[in-house]
């Protein structure tokens, strides 16, 4: 009985190991983009009506940079809500994911749906030869899942975001391009009132808040401890940000939590009952006192989305005046 006490604690030891040398682990770096470079765009989620002209501005404006761009099959599919069926849409991902001559996967738009091909996919071979996986919102779901595979992915621009104006979307498809061709990101902002002060490092980890919320229980639920904390939001009442963190706080993303990057809180909506307080003092409301929040990075839901490489170590400096999120 006591032999067998002893080996349980010392294989508890080394799976406790483990895992700590799991989180702390730097995550692998997919190969950043080179002229003659082809990547596959595709759409996990939302269906693309009538918007195929905008998508083939997105693949005007890749090939601009000397990257060849092919469509999954069905990319406009329709079926109702989605861009084709679970199984359409799984398979333009998975050929995506398989094929060792696509170098980046550029999601066309988000909406709903990347939650329902998920777990249809097979990620073999992409750990074998890891790949970009690009796009925002509704492909947080990606971030995620892919942060627990161990490996990079990028939060940036979408097909889609080819249809605001070109003087609103400089930045973004200037940092886009910086972020998938390697170059180094910095960004200096100016600071919010509602900002707390700090310097810490970490790696940058999130999305967008209504899918972090329901990722959590799953295999796609993320680790925070010691990282840093990206979070985006459109379309939602108050009471349902503040629910939705709420339960993220409950299930301890707060917990061991270093610092936090609040973006883009767009087209929130109004309830007949006023919430009584503003976005920025709901969200400091519920987070951890003692850590740094940089508020209105410019990065979610509007015009100006700035490339962000999630997993990836980031320095934070939240200053009086000036705050900088640079990354490694």
């Amino acid at each position: 009985m006591y032999k067998n006490k002893i080996v349980f604690f010392f294989l508890l030891m080394i799976f406790s190991s483990a895992n700590a040398q799991n989180k702390s682990m730097k995550l692998i770096t997919p190969p950043y983009l080179h002229k003659g470079d082809t990547i596959a765009m595709v759409a996990p989620a939302g269906i693309l009506k009538n918007r195929k002209d905008v998508i083939d501005e997105a693949k005007k404006l890749a090939e601009s940079w000397g990257l060849k761009v092919v469509y999954g099959k069905h990319l406009f599919n329709q079926n109702d809500h989605f861009a084709g069926t679970d199984e359409q849409r799984c398979q333009d991902f998975q050929d995506a994911l398989d094929n060792p001559n696509i170098k980046a996967i550029w999601s066309a738009r988000g909406g709903y749906g990347s939650v329902r091909v998920l777990d249809q996919l097979d990620f073999t071979k992409f750990k074998q030869h890891p790949k970009w996986i690009i796009g925002y919102s509704d492909i947080t779901a990606f971030h995620n899942h892919v942060n627990n595979l161990g490996v990079e992915t990028l939060h940036a621009m979408m097909g889609t975001s080819m249809q605001d104006k070109p003087e609103d979307i400089v930045e973004t498809i200037a940092t886009f391009k910086k972020a998938m061709f390697g170059d180094k990101l910095k960004y200096n902002l100016k600071s919010s009132k509602y900002n707390r002060k700090g310097e810490i490092e970490g790696e940058l980890v999130g999305g967008n808040i209504a899918i972090l919320a329901s990722m959590l229980g799953s295999s796609s639920q993320i680790s925070t401890d010691g990282k840093i904390l990206f979070i985006e939001e459109i379309g939602e009442y108050k009471y349902s940000i503040d629910r939705m963190l709420q339960s993220i706080k409950r299930a301890g993303y707060f917990t061991k939590l270093k610092g936090v990057i609040v973006g883009n809180m767009s087209k929130i909506k109004k309830n007949t009952t006023p919430w009584g307080s503003s976005i920025e003092e709901l969200i400091l409301d519920v987070l951890p006192k003692d850590i740094p929040v940089l508020f209105d990075f410019p990065a979610g839901h509007e015009p100006d989305n700035r490339a962000l490489i999630m997993g990836r170590k980031i320095s934070l400096i939240v200053g009086k005046e000036t705050s900088t999120v640079s990354f490694e």
